[in-house]
């Protein structure tokens, strides 16, 4: 029998992923670029003078310069300033209401596709009646009934959110629920919770991870759509929707009040896509050929 060389790492799906993710120059570069933009929204109003509510009326709006690096809006608060704090709201929308997203669709999908029958049939016929309701509208009237406060964003933004990871975990769990391994913990015993929780669920971890990076930018989007509208957040406080949504009002005065929120928003959104393009391909078996 051939001696492993110790000189040589052992192989493991995570380092092939991780290897076949380093190959992928677009997503390792939408990282990088995901990873500056949370770096400074987290640093830069420590960085900064300034406090993100700190008006000053007779300075009025300013463009960029070296006591403001983006600017001034209308009431002499500096951009850069707001446009962090917008970037640590936007971006604590997008992670949390994913992570809501992701508990009720793993949970509703994996019971659904283990169980079967009537109980399956009866679940993914309630999902397509929520289907059939308009997302936007849906996340409006519970922003309506349970008010303004940008907390219940979270959730009301991930309980819409949740559908197709449902659907992703179903097919996963069907196809997995009668392989050889699932069969072998029913014949030891083992709970249905338990095959589920620790045989059947890691092995759809590639999925799952994908569709998490697709849905934080569209979970943002869906955030800043809602603050475009009056909405979301609330002044003082910002997103980069709300952001946006001022820039857009004063854009032919004033333009910089709108390139520089853009331009951070779509950065976010183009980076994670290409992450989870990335990501779909480094944790697909079947994309490996060595």
């Amino acid at each position: 029998m051939p001696t492993p060389d110790p000189a040589i790492p052992p192989s493991s799906l995570s380092r092939d992923a991780w290897r076949r993710l380093r190959r992928n120059r677009m997503a390792l570069l939408g990282l990088c670029a995901f990873l500056a933009l949370v770096g400074i929204s987290v640093l830069g109003p420590m960085l900064s003078p300034y406090t993100y509510e700190q008006t000053n009326l007779d300075y009025g709006p300013q463009g960029p310069s070296a006591l403001h690096w983006l600017g001034t809006d209308t009431l002499g608060r500096d951009l850069f300033t707001r446009l962090c704090h917008g970037g640590r709201i936007s971006l604590a929308v997008g992670f949390l209401a994913t992570a809501v997203s992701l508990c009720i669709g793993v949970t509703y999908g994996a019971i659904s596709g283990f169980v079967g029958g009537k109980l399956d049939a009866f679940l993914m016929r309630l999902v397509d009646v929520l289907y059939a309701l308009p997302f936007t509208i849906f996340v409006i009237l519970l922003t309506v009934a349970f008010g303004r406060d940008f907390r219940l964003l979270f959730v009301a933004i991930g309980a819409v959110h949740w559908l197709t990871m449902a659907r992703i975990v179903r097919a996963q769990v069907q196809a997995l629920r009668h392989r050889e391994f699932v069969e072998a913990a029913f014949a030891l015993g083992l709970t249905r919770t338990r095959i589920i929780v620790r045989h059947i669920l890691p092995n759809t971890l590639g999925p799952i991870v994908i569709y998490a990076t697709l849905t934080v930018p569209a979970v943002m989007l869906l955030e800043s759509t809602l603050s475009f509208l009056g909405l979301g957040v609330q002044p003082p406080m910002s997103s980069w929707g709300l952001l946006i949504k001022e820039g857009a009002e004063k854009m032919e005065t004033y333009p910089w009040l709108l390139i520089f929120p853009a331009l951070c928003f779509s950065l976010a959104l183009f980076s994670l896509n290409f992450l989870g393009d990335g990501l779909r391909d480094a944790l697909d078996p079947e994309s490996a050929t060595d």
